[in-house]
């Protein structure tokens, strides 16, 4: 069923993208709402189910790893899926404009962003310059959490990046936390494995 024909409830929103990622993994994708009329239908506007804030990775494709198309969802794509205030404009606009019914942050395996940060934690090496130096300050927090814990896990820094995203969406996006908690919306913090296609979930509110 193509994203767009779900019933507009978090639940059913997150399990119709978990069939749309197990199709991708078995090779079965049916790549719908991508002819041309689903795109002249969208010419006067948009009604995504989810809004995706994910790595800028061009390994991690947020369409093609959910088997979703044009107008299923509102797409926002950082290097270590890094929140600004750019990114909470975003996130506030789908939500309060769009009616989207899930948040979705995925994260990925193998992630560079978070590759260069344990780079620093890990083994002592130099701080990006420029720009790329609030990224691996930013994801350092989580690297830091887990390396407390005794763990020096890239995959743990990935997953503990992704909790704390969504952390700092709940608490800065104030129509989010409301629109849990009443059940309009949901959030999942996801892990993308490039291994075999599969989609890991991590943490959940407001789904299960």
């Amino acid at each position: 069923m193509p994203l767009s024909h779900t019933p507009q409830e978090p639940q059913k929103v997150w399990e119709a993208l978990l069939a749309g990622n197990k199709r991708f993994v078995h090779e079965l994708s049916e790549r719908p709402n991508t002819d041309s009329k689903r795109r002249y239908g969208l010419r006067s506007g948009q009604d995504p189910r989810v809004v995706v804030l994910s790595c800028s990775d061009s390994r991690a494709p947020v369409e093609l790893v959910f088997d979703i198309g044009l107008g299923d969802a509102f797409v926002i794509r950082t290097a270590g899926h890094i929140v600004d205030t750019s990114v909470l404009a975003s996130l506030e606009y789908a939500i309060e404009n769009l009616g989207v019914n899930l948040v979705v942050v995925m994260g990925h395996q193998s992630c560079g962003a978070i590759g260069a940060t344990a780079g620093v934690i890990d083994d002592g090496a130099t701080i990006p310059v420029g720009f790329q130096r609030a990224i691996v300050e930013k994801i350092s927090l989580a690297a830091q959490a887990v390396h407390a814990q005794g763990s020096t896990s890239t995959a743990e820094y990935e997953r503990e990046h992704t909790r704390q995203t969504v952390d700092r969406l709940l608490a800065n996006v104030h129509a989010l936390q409301h629109k849990v908690d009443e059940g309009s919306i949901g959030v999942v913090g996801a892990r993308y494995l490039l291994d075999d296609g599969r989609i890991e979930p991590v943490v959940y509110h407001g789904v299960e």
